[in-house]
């Protein structure tokens, strides 16, 4: 475990790798921070909460549509050409948003959409960097481990930043700072070598893309669900505080369930693995569907940190692997893309179930669904085994090229698993 821990040490100190990281989560902030922005910043124009989630509603449901057309346009066009104009765009679309308020109304819709649609895949787009700036593959899973667990601190750290924005300036200022600030962590990323020179592997023309891979396609589904068991959690948990001690135990909740990801992600990480990826997604995904069943009893704060949020990034960290393995060649940050797009509507998913819930049954019906989404997720992976089983067929492509060895092109792993 130790020699585990000292990996990410090594991931860290490899060239490029930590600007890499630090970038791609800056840049992503404003995915972070949006929806609590835009909900707060409505609420100071005299919004209603309704008008509020309608907006953060479209900013969602364009992020997702736009994550994997983005992401497409990467693997043809490369990162600099589309994650830079990207940034700026949706900072700008944020901006319009944020000077013109909610009069007119269309325009408000209309510039929240634009921000959502062209947020850059910079997630999509490191997991596509790593095994270029690594090189081995143990490394690479390591990676996709930290990366997980990195995103499990930004959804922590995010909502505190907002606050700490609207506090020192505006409920305006934290949309245009977060954003600005955006936009320079998607500099720092493309300006580098690694996002310089990537290229995409040559990729089959389809216009299916990386979805026309069954196993893709098995491994979306299963992460849909996983997705309506977070969306639904957070919904279910608003009655619970109100209970035990109102908004402010459900902020500390909700940041506790992301800490308690990480440190499950962090574990993760810190061990080799062994065995086929996809056998232990199994594994993990029916870990987590068990540990939600406890919830309906609604224990205490710390025992719900420890059962909702433990397996999460586990399961990320090994989905992250799976796509590798079955994207199709020339399509890998559009797999990715997909994989966040998946998420994220299976989470919108969740929330919109959970609330008519709630309002029946209370919060132990709520809690009941991330329970019965979880063993969905697991009944999807039993059921489609052998297809998620069998890899895309690709050699090993190497990292550069006899003619060009600057080029840094999408290499591929073409067996064994170690994270």
């Amino acid at each position: 475990m130790a020699a585990g821990f000292a990996g990410y040490g090594e991931i860290l100190r490899a060239r490029h790798a930590a600007r890499l990281l630090g970038g791609t989560l800056v840049g992503r902030l404003p995915n972070a921070t949006s929806a609590i922005a835009i909900m707060l910043f409505v609420r100071a124009e005299g919004g209603t909460y309704s008008l509020g989630g309608a907006l953060v509603a479209v900013y969602g449901v364009a992020n997702a549509v736009g994550q994997p057309l983005l992401g497409r346009l990467v693997d043809l066009c490369g990162q600099p050409r589309v994650q830079l104009p990207a940034a700026v765009v949706s900072a700008l679309a944020m901006a319009v948003f944020a000077f013109t308020g909610l009069d007119p109304l269309l325009l408000a819709y209309a510039a929240v959409g634009a921000a959502g649609l062209f947020t850059p895949p910079l997630e999509g787009g490191l997991r596509a960097l790593w095994p270029s700036v690594l090189r081995r593959e143990d490394q690479v899973h390591t990676a996709y481990s930290m990366d997980a667990v990195a995103q499990e601190v930004m959804f922590t750290v995010g909502p505190l930043l907002v606050t700490l924005c609207v506090a020192l300036g505006s409920e305006r200022a934290a949309l245009l700072v977060l954003n600005g600030v955006g936009v320079l962590g998607a500099l720092s990323v493309v300006v580098s070598a690694p996002s310089r020179a990537w290229r995409s592997a040559p990729r089959e023309a389809h216009w299916l893309g990386a979805l026309r891979s069954p196993g893709l396609l098995v491994l979306l589904g299963a992460l849909l669900w996983v997705g309506i068991a977070m969306g639904s959690i957070t919904v279910a948990a608003v009655p619970y505080a109100d209970a035990h001690g109102g908004d402010v135990v459900y902020g500390w909740l909700m940041a506790a369930l992301g800490l308690g990801a990480l440190l499950g992600g962090v574990g993760y990480g810190a061990r080799r693995w062994s065995g086929a990826p996809e056998r232990r997604l199994r594994v993990l995904v029916a870990f987590l569907a068990v540990c939600y069943l406890p919830l309906t009893v609604m224990p205490g704060a710390v025992a719900m940190v420890v059962l909702a949020g433990v397996f999460l990034a586990p399961v990320l960290a090994c989905a992250f692997v799976i796509v590798d393995r079955h994207a199709p060649r020339g399509t890998v940050t559009e797999a990715f893309s997909w994989l966040v797009t998946m998420f994220t509507v299976g989470a919108s998913v969740g929330t919109a179930l959970a609330g008519p819930v709630v309002e029946a049954g209370g919060a132990r019906w709520g809690f009941a669904l991330p329970g019965a989404a979880g063993a969905v997720a697991l009944v999807v992976l039993l059921v489609t085994g052998r297809v998620l089983g069998v890899p895309v067929e690709s050699g090993v492509v190497a990292a550069s090229s006899e003619n060009d060895p600057n080029r840094a092109v999408e290499p591929r792993f073409s067996s064994g698993d170690r994270a």
